[in-house]
């Protein structure tokens, strides 16, 4: 049997989900998995009372995480809203792993979603045969998700059209689904919410309605506050990677890693770590999913190209490729950032080098 690329995260995590159900004795809501401070030490992780470690998924704010999972536990929606890379579908994931034990009631949202990927589809060769009959309905995962009291998770909400969008209201605020063609409706059990996700990137694109906003709680995800705390990101989703990959290469040096997260916290604050030197931000968020790409990147090089240990050549061109977004604007920016605060850095003269050579 092939072996999975990746795993859901009730699947990959599954024994930790197991333990704390275990362990669990607090008051669960209907139809939840796991209580809701129990849900919480799956996001944040901790150490349970027979000594068992929960890995943290959210390396950041608990406080941010408590008020994700209460909001669940009423009858409003939760949007997680913020940055692109700011972990908003990670943390929407394993909310839902946590609450229901599936987190694979997902709506992909575009500017091509339609209302039937919302509500309801027909399987138009039994309609034609049939008329409008259950067995012709196509149920969506928001469907599903009301019938079986579980999370749905929308992602990229403000990429669908604002007229979708209010398709969400009556499910939102009536807790049904009305089907007109057959005369009838879905009527959401106890457990069922959505969780939807935002990028204020796409702020403008399909602007939320006042009646849609006011049935969601917001949390907006920010960037790691500190260095240390996106470094921790970083290294334990590259751990995770090299693992699931099973990469020829040693793992990352703690130091290649602080230097790749130093490089995009300077270029996305417009100033050196140190405060002493202001310099041009790139048009691209630089965020700390995109750190993390860089050096999976660069493990792949070092492990098929390289000696299987990672070197500022084999990260190079993903550091690049990360800032570089603009052909023209932003090339200026690195070039500047190079020459200005690269160079003169003793330690870093092998990044200074590698991507010279690169010429770009």
């Amino acid at each position: 049997m092939a072996t999975i690329l990746r795993q859901h995260a009730e699947e990959l995590y599954a024994l930790e989900l197991e333990e704390l159900r275990k362990q669990d004795q607090d008051k669960r809501p209907a139809n939840w998995h796991l209580s809701p401070q129990s849900a919480v030490t799956y996001l944040i992780g901790g150490k349970l009372k027979n000594g068992f470690e929960v890995t943290p998924k959210y390396i950041g704010n608990k406080r941010l995480m408590e008020i994700a999972v209460a909001t669940l536990t009423t009858d409003r929606a939760l949007l997680l809203y913020g940055l692109p890379g700011t972990a908003k579908s990670w943390v929407s994931e394993h909310l839902a792993a946590a609450i229901s034990g599936d987190s694979t009631l997902i709506v992909q949202g575009t500017a091509g979603t339609g209302e039937e990927a919302i509500r309801y589809g027909w399987n138009y060769a039994r309609l034609l045969a049939e008329g409008p009959t259950e067995k012709a309905l196509v149920e969506t995962p928001v469907m599903r998700a009301m019938k079986d009291g579980k999370i749905v998770r929308i992602e990229e909400l403000t990429r669908i059209g604002a007229d979708v969008q209010d398709a969400l209201i009556t499910i939102l605020s009536e807790k049904s689904l009305p089907i007109p063609e057959l005369n009838t409706e879905v009527q959401a059990v106890r457990g069922f919410n959505v969780i939807a996700t935002a990028n204020n990137r796409d702020k403008g694109v399909n602007e939320l309605s006042s009646a849609l906003k006011r049935r969601f709680n917001t949390v907006i995800l920010p960037v790691p506050d500190s260095m240390d705390e996106e470094i921790d990101i970083v290294k334990r989703r590259v751990e995770s990677f090299e693992k699931i990959m099973e990469l020829p290469a040693e793992p990352p040096a703690l130091q290649e890693i602080r230097r790749i997260v130093t490089i995009f916290r300077e270029l996305r604050s417009g100033v050196t770590m140190d405060g002493k030197t202001k310099i041009k931000m790139p048009s691209g968020t630089l965020s700390t999913a995109e750190a993390i790409s860089v050096v999976n990147n660069g493990l792949a090089m070092a492990a098929y190209f390289g000696d299987g240990q990672l070197k500022a050549n084999d990260l190079a061109a993903g550091i690049i490729g990360a800032v570089v977004k603009d052909p023209v604007q932003d090339k200026i920016v690195w070039q500047e950032y190079l020459e200005t605060v690269v160079k003169p850095r003793d330690e870093w003269k092998d990044i200074y080098r590698a991507c010279r050579d690169l010429g770009i």
